[in-house]
């Protein structure tokens, strides 16, 4: 094809990965342990952090570090379970389009 055939190739190339990106942005998945809340999305931000009034016990008690270790387990299983469902809707994806081609 030559030279203009790979430059088109680049640009869809380039095109479905912006897609995907998009696709990534919309997955979110919530976690909730002692009291707390987190919602992250399937590229790794986050959407949202809440803290119930019992999730402030440990602070409340003395124990800041234990608070603190909580709300980054909280986080982390979040951002974790969204990255888990952008997995499975890219290899469904995947899956579809292989079939199709191969069909």
């Amino acid at each position: 094809m030559g030279l203009l055939g790979d430059v088109k190739e680049m640009f869809q190339a380039r095109s479905e990965v912006k897609r995907i990106q998009n696709e990534m942005a919309k997955v979110t998945a919530e976690y909730t342990n002692g009291g707390i809340t987190a919602v992250a999305r399937g590229d790794g931000s986050l959407v949202k952090i809440s803290v119930a009034a019992g999730g402030y016990d440990e602070v409340k008690a003395g124990k800041p570090a234990r608070f603190e270790t909580m709300l980054l387990n909280v986080v982390n299983a979040a951002i974790k379970q969204a990255k888990v469902q952008v997995q499975e809707r890219l290899s469904k994806t995947l899956d579809s389009e292989m079939s199709g081609l191969l069909g």
